[in-house]
């Protein structure tokens, strides 16, 4: 319950190891409310960029309109909350402009938690606000998806800078320009992160697009049944993935997002 402002060891930079937001460490108190980190505690997941550890929950931010929902982007913010072993839950903001019916059957058939929310008006934010709880969960989204809002509306105060469309480019003032780490009492921590290009590192990672397949988890059930090992699942020469997108067992947007992402 208290903030100690803190240096790390210099130990920490030749071992090419920097502390994190949602590290876990162990530090010395060198005077009043002042200190030294110690050690750094081994991780469950970090990502480089925004440089956050530790995460349990990635919420995914999309709006109605302004700017509209753009499923590639959400799909490769789940592909890479899984690769890092982080529960991707999709939240849509601002229902208050429309209805999100449609595009969120898409994630709730392929098996995502899904959120319908206002922040303008509170609808939706109790029940997200049980889906924090015990956990340290990270938020992102496009610039102007009303993010820092719908934050606000969890802590149920202004903690985060919010800012204006910007109508020539149709984004968000870029508001949040790091990464911090904020309590909602009594045991659960949300780290606000910038918008979704900052999240571009790491997807041209090979053993990404190797596991690619397995991290569409609809995908999943018919992977063993294509005809061969190698499968890509870009073309049609016995691939069941391809199949079920044609029954549609698969939903057309997620094969689209898996193809570009491939």
């Amino acid at each position: 319950g208290k903030t100690y402002e803190c240096k790390a060891r210099g130990s920490f930079r030749k071992d090419g190891v920097s502390p994190l937001v949602g590290d876990r460490v162990e530090f010395e108190v060198t005077e009043e409310f002042k200190g030294i980190i110690n050690k750094i505690f081994e991780r469950k997941n970090f990502i480089e960029r925004p440089p956050v550890a530790n995460i349990d929950k990635l919420f995914i931010i999309s709006s109605y309109t302004n700017p509209t929902p753009n499923t590639l982007l959400i799909d490769k913010m789940t592909v890479i909350a899984r690769y890092n072993n982080i529960e991707p839950i999709i939240v849509f903001n601002k229902a208050d402009m429309g209805d999100f019916s449609q595009i969120r059957e898409i994630y709730e058939r392929s098996g995502f938690k899904t959120y319908t929310v206002s922040a303008l008006n509170n609808e939706g934010i109790t029940e997200l606000r049980s889906e924090l709880e015990d956990c340290i969960s990270a938020f992102t989204g496009n610039s102007g998806v009303g993010k820092s809002s719908i934050l606000n509306s969890l802590f149920e105060r202004d903690i985060i800078k919010t800012g204006d469309i910007s109508q020539k480019l149709g984004r968000g003032r870029h508001t949040t320009r790091h990464t911090e780490l904020y309590e909602i009492p009594p045991n659960s921590f949300v780290a606000d992160t910038p918008g979704f290009s900052t999240f571009e590192a790491g997807i041209t990672d090979y053993k990404l697009k190797e596991m690619l397949p397995e991290l569409f988890f609809d995908f999943k059930e018919y992977l063993p049944y294509c005809k061969f090992s190698s499968c890509t699942h870009t073309s049609d020469n016995g691939c069941a993935v391809l199949q079920a997108l044609k029954e549609g067992k698969i939903q057309a947007s997620r094969h689209n997002s898996y193809f570009e992402l491939f």
